[in-house]
């Protein structure tokens, strides 16, 4: 096969379910001259250590650099441990807190155990940015300041609605999308990747690369993934998620949750799938040759395959068939034992119950849940929010269609 039609194969692969590349003809001409020469192109991704866990939403963009480690390319994974004392301002209607070095340690030890659960690690380069970024004097700052506007970063529109709003924006803030910048220069990479959220930071990348004297990188962009809701992004915060780390019952259970019209997107966006898979189902869910619990139900089978084992994925759809299809319950079921402190004559109020036995966040989310009518108790639906409950040992509490648990005393 000749430079250009694999240069062309390669792109055709890595374009397929981005938002965007910037600019596309770069790419093009990146992949040629990495086959040509042999040299591996530097694909970039930084990760700010704010929350210690990876959920499907993160993995977006970590199954696009695993297709560039499969042509060969090389990875560079940036921990922002320095960027991270700012936190990204992306989004933002307030200034963020910052991170303690203690915090950003903590995360960035739990984002590699999870990262290589998808990326393969010897085909990954994992750099701290403080490696550069701590040895830069004030002059080397001022000069990276020099390089861009205060009216360009004020295009912005999280800045900008903030300036609008006579909301305060304190000037290291500034500076993160700068940082990010240069660490493009320190790597020299050739791409970096990123949601679309993060467009404005990845183009700064090139501006700052072109000022050093640097190729400019290409800017991809991947879409965000919509939560659990299929309206607002997956989030932790938000609690629309799937976590990686979760457990197979609870991966396969949120996963049957989804919508029916966000099922292409997730079989596109965080799985093994080929486009030709997914374009093969899509057109028979169209054509209704398909029914979409039986894809949704393959759906939870490859998350749960991915991140645990298939026979973890066996076990998960099983019992899921066993409590949901046929009402039973599930074969294990965690116990709270509840201290006689807790009680009087015998009884809790269900809210606070439910929120000691981390059943619900809290009271609040606890009366939320009892007056949707999502909590039972063996089996009867409980529908008063304001519920004193007799605690018998053995009892059975469920909330929503997931969570179990066995009350002892």
């Amino acid at each position: 096969m000749g430079t250009k039609s694999e240069a062309l194969k390669q792109f055709n692969r890595i374009a397929a379910g981005t938002a965007e590349i910037v600019p596309e003809e770069d790419l093009k001409t990146k992949l040629e001259k990495s086959i040509s020469t042999g040299k591996p192109l530097r694909i970039k991704l930084g990760l700010d250590p704010t929350a210690p866990d990876i959920h499907l939403g993160h993995t977006v963009v970590l199954h696009k650099l695993r297709q560039f480690q499969e042509f060969g390319h090389q990875v560079v994974l940036i921990i922002g441990d320095y960027t991270g004392r700012i936190g990204d301002p992306s989004g933002k209607s307030e200034t963020r807190k910052q991170l303690t070095e203690e915090e950003i340690e903590k995360n960035a030890a739990t984002y590699k155990e999870q990262i290589f659960k998808v990326l393969d690690p010897d085909k990954t380069e994992l750099r701290y940015n403080g490696e550069w970024l701590s040895r830069l004097s004030f002059a080397d700052v001022i000069r990276l300041a020099s390089n861009y506007t205060v009216a360009r970063m004020l295009e912005r529109d999280d800045f900008s609605n903030r300036f609008h709003n006579e909301e305060p924006i304190s000037i290291h803030e500034f500076l993160y999308p700068l940082m990010q910048g240069y660490d493009s220069v320190a790597i020299e990479a050739d791409v970096e990747l990123g949601g679309t959220d993060q467009k404005f930071n990845l183009l700064i990348g090139r501006t700052l690369q072109r000022e050093y004297g640097l190729e400019p990188q290409v800017a991809l962009m991947m879409p965000i993934l919509e939560g659990l809701d299929g309206k607002q992004k997956m989030s932790k915060s938000l609690g629309n998620y799937i976590g990686i780390t979760e457990s197979p019952r609870e991966m396969y259970g949120k996963t049957m949750s989804i919508s029916d019209d966000l099922l292409v997107r997730y079989l596109s966006l965080v799985t093994r799938f080929s486009e030709e898979e997914v374009s093969s189902i899509e057109k028979g869910l169209q054509e209704n040759r398909l029914h979409p619990r039986d894809i949704k139900m393959q759906l939870a089978r490859e998350i749960v395959s991915m991140y645990h084992s298939q026979e973890a994925a066996r076990e998960a759809e099983e019992e899921f068939k066993r409590v949901f299809s046929k009402g039973q319950l599930p074969d294990s079921i965690p116990e709270f034992t509840i201290s006689a402190e807790e009680l009087k004559d015998n009884k809790i109020w269900l809210p606070k119950l439910l929120s000691l036995a981390n059943m619900t966040s809290g009271t609040s989310e606890a009366r939320r849940m009892i007056k949707q009518g999502a909590v039972k108790i063996n089996d009867k639906k409980i529908e008063n929010q304001d519920e004193e409950v007799e605690i018998t040992d053995g009892m059975i509490i469920r909330v929503g269609k997931r969570k179990f648990i066995r009350i002892r005393k």
